[in-house]
């Protein structure tokens, strides 16, 4: 039944697919938000006031999307993950959380993969920008021969390049850089850096006045 409430609502007018994804779903959707033509079904949804997604993204499979104001997410991004209670996987796990919260003023622009097996956190004045970038939170503990997941957090008036890749476990510290083509894993710690390459490393300590670093508003012009 869910599944075809679904489908049904998808090519609704807004303020109507609003009305029935609040009613029947129980989703927490601000009268200043919208949604475009996206399949965007986790089992709980929050959209602070002005927060947005694209056309053609999908979010499936995760516990909890919360977008938090004027923050939005792209198009064509593909947001999937295990959710909890599902048989066989991470039962060792047990508090584990699938979910993809984004602070006020993020953004993720388009065609990026996300899997929120575990959490991912982005933060205030955030920008996942370019385009194909992945955000794996889950692989295989070849020692122990099971999967596993760790979360993800990227820092507030970060800035993420183009083609990079996020392994679980890692931070991205507030303030910071990741440039395009990298692999971040774990060990970043430093505020104000640049990191790139793969694995990523700090290249240089960036100045504290850059102006991306003092934003008042998410969108940059």
């Amino acid at each position: 039944m869910k599944r075809l409430l679904s489908l049904f609502s998808l090519f609704l007018p807004w303020p109507l697919r609003r009305a029935v994804l609040r009613r029947f779903l129980g989703y927490e959707i601000s009268d200043t938000s919208r949604i475009g033509l996206s399949w965007i079904y986790p089992k709980r949804l929050v959209m602070k006031e002005g927060s947005w997604i694209g056309h053609l993204s999908i979010c499936k499979d995760i516990d909890l999307l919360q977008i938090g104001e004027s923050s939005g997410i792209g198009n064509l991004n593909w947001i999937t993950g295990f959710p909890t209670g599902t048989l066989g996987h991470f039962a060792h796990q047990t508090d584990r959380k699938p979910e993809l919260i984004l602070a006020q003023n993020s953004a993720i622009t388009n065609r990026h993969i996300i899997d929120c097996t575990e959490s991912i956190h982005i933060g205030a004045f955030a920008t996942v920008a370019g385009f194909a970038s992945q955000l794996l939170t889950h692989s295989i503990n070849l020692e122990e021969s099971r999967q596993e997941s760790y979360p993800i957090k990227i820092g507030a008036y970060c800035f993420v390049g183009t083609n990079c890749i996020l392994l679980g476990g890692s931070t991205l510290p507030d303030y910071s850089v990741l440039g395009a083509n990298s692999l971040l894993g774990r060990g970043a710690t430093a505020t104000y850096t640049l990191y790139g390459g793969v694995p990523a490393k700090a290249i240089k300590t960036l100045p504290e006045t850059y102006k991306y670093f003092q934003r008042k508003s998410g969108y940059v012009i």
